[in-house]
């Protein structure tokens, strides 16, 4: 298949123009969201979805975190990701499937049918994350875009794909929320150097390849500002796959906690990596024939307790 969105192949780096839309659907009465919403989708590449949760299912979700938090023993050992310079649990990757409530909160249609809806078709979880940036200790995740990571080292063929952060606790301007370039999602920055072997056993830490250059940063950021999008619990930031992102560090006493769920469409299931000489590992990128996800309606805690 011959490849729109080359990266990591040339000595210098380059602003390609994007190859797919960004809203995929097309809006009508039944949409999960207003036209407002979507052009600002497309225009800008995030949205903000506000007090869709009740505070009961807020706190549920809450516990969920602090239970999988506490007991790291019960999780896969491979899908824990401590800080640089410290046993601090940075990332927990696969919590829908490590988790049930987690699993219902990726599953529940206030989420999912927007995913449908931007992404024009069924959906399933290309990845699923709890990030968290403790108080004092939490490093910075530097600027990215997640599809340049996810086309070359995980083989997704198209701009097809959206995140969505929830978050779990107070996203200050001070404790590192996540920041975006609006409008970033336009343009295809491509990165330079070869990937090497077994790349995410670093870079989950601190990533070095698929890092954009300053140069095209600093353009992009001169073109189109940054916004940090903060919240209190229970906001849901969605971003597109394209969209440039980073946080800082968090030097405050108050921690960071966002469950973070990959909605990518049935028909960009992953195919062989486009640059890397074998992918990534399962937990990390879902591989195989997906399964559309089963949509579920109601409260958060009618099914399942936390």
């Amino acid at each position: 298949m011959t490849d729109i969105y080359p990266s990591r192949r040339a000595a210098e780096p380059e602003m390609r123009p994007r190859q797919d839309p960004v809203v995929h659907g097309e809006w009508n009465n039944d949409a999960p969201i207003s036209p407002a919403q979507a052009a600002q989708f497309d225009r800008d590449g995030y949205m903000i979805l506000e007090d869709i949760f009740s505070d009961e299912e807020v706190a549920f979700l809450q516990r969920a975190t602090g239970k999988l938090l506490a007991d790291p023993a019960a999780l896969d050992d491979e899908t824990i990701v401590t800080e640089p310079q410290s046993n601090e649990v940075r990332s927990i990757f696969e919590i829908h499937r490590q988790n049930h409530c987690m699993a219902r909160l990726a599953a529940d249609a206030r989420l999912a049918d927007v995913a449908r809806f931007l992404l024009g078709d069924e959906v399933y979880i290309h990845q699923s994350r709890l990030n968290y940036k403790p108080g004092f200790k939490g490093k910075e995740f530097y600027w990215h875009s997640d599809f340049e990571t996810w086309h070359v080292e995980d083989g997704m063929p198209r701009m097809r794909a959206l995140s969505m952060s929830i978050l779990l606790a107070e996203n200050t301007p001070h404790n590192g929320p996540l920041m975006v370039i609006p409008g970033s999602h336009h343009i295809y920055l491509t990165c330079v150097g070869e990937t090497p072997d077994d790349h995410y056993l670093s870079s989950l830490k601190k990533q070095e390849y698929g890092v954009p250059d300053e140069d095209s940063l600093a353009e992009l950021a001169h073109r189109h500002g940054i916004v940090a999008p903060t919240g209190k619990p229970g906001t849901v930031i969605l971003f597109d796959c394209n969209l440039m992102h980073g946080s800082n560090c968090n030097i405050t006493p108050f921690p960071r906690a966002n469950a973070f769920l990959v909605y990518n469409a049935v028909s960009n299931w992953l195919e062989e990596p486009f640059g890397a000489r074998k992918p990534r590992p399962w937990f990390l990128a879902h591989r195989g024939d997906p399964e559309p996800l089963t949509v579920e309606h109601g409260s958060l805690t009618g099914t399942v307790s936390a």
